[in-house]
């Protein structure tokens, strides 16, 4: 399997995973041309080379190109039933997702496409529903865990199983509270369906990462109220109390909000 995030974080989300003759993109929040120019980048066609769309929920750095990809490309876009209900409703979204490219999946049941083996599971945000992707494939546990307002049962047993995991680290709480946002809305980033800090993200990690994990990437990071150096470091600190060295127990890398990361093989 191969990884690639194209976008991470408020101004878009989208990411490629890759086994065999089957690409898949998990969010398409990322504008059309930039997405097309970063799949030429990594020599892969738009119309040639992916398969469907998996969407986590219907915000729109989530869903940006969702409509050009189902009515230019007929691409499937596949999500659960509440939130292709809010991508119908969103009023960011210009080109409508024609009902032929509409595609629903279940949270616990499990999707077959070419190697690839898709679960949704649940995850609190304050959108319409949200859900983190498990994708199995050539031995290998992917997981992406983003938009999390708080962490449950589920989520810990996912970071638990996971070979592979993307993990939102969205704000510094104390960035957060001295920053300019409104006290509206720096309350909803912090409620119990807004975002994880890097103190909840790394403390998620420590408890309950484990000897099969094999490489964390942080993502998702607030670009008013967070940096990937202190995302990094925070994590750093919080694993090597409990005794866990990055790097050595598993690799850990801060995703870029509006840049490609590496094409990662995942083995």
């Amino acid at each position: 399997m191969k990884f690639i995030s194209l976008g991470s974080g408020s101004s878009g989300n989208c990411y490629l995973l890759q086994s065999g003759e089957t690409s898949i993109l998990l969010d398409a929040g990322i504008g059309i041309r930039s997405l097309k120019k970063h799949l030429r980048d990594i020599g892969l066609s738009l119309e040639q080379d992916i398969a469907a769309v998996f969407v986590t929920h219907d915000h729109a750095d989530h869903i940006k190109a969702v409509g050009s990809l189902a009515s230019d490309c007929g691409k499937s876009i596949y999500a659960t039933h509440l939130v292709h209900e809010g991508i119908a409703c969103n009023r960011c979204l210009h080109i409508r997702i024609p009902s032929g490219c509409v595609a629903f999946i279940e949270k616990g049941a499990t999707l077959e496409m070419g190697n690839f083996r898709i679960t949704a599971f649940d995850v609190p945000h304050d959108s319409r529903d949200c859900v983190g992707y498990v994708v199995e494939a050539d031995g290998v546990r992917f997981c992406l865990i983003t938009d999390v307002g708080h962490i449950t049962d589920t989520i810990r047993e996912q970071v638990g199983l996971a070979n592979y995991l993307v993990l939102e680290s969205n704000h510094d709480v104390n960035m957060l509270s001295m920053g300019k946002y409104s006290a509206y809305l720096k309350e909803r980033i912090s409620s119990d369906k807004g975002h994880l800090s890097n103190e909840q993200a790394a403390g998620l990690l420590a408890e309950y990462a484990t000897p099969q994990l094999r490489h964390v990437w942080l993502c998702h990071l607030s670009e008013e109220n967070n940096h990937p150096e202190l995302a990094r470091k925070t994590a750093e600190a919080v694993l090597r109390r409990h005794g866990i060295i990055p790097g050595v127990d598993f690799g850990l890398d801060v995703l870029k909000r509006k840049t490609p990361s590496e094409f990662y093989t995942l083995s």
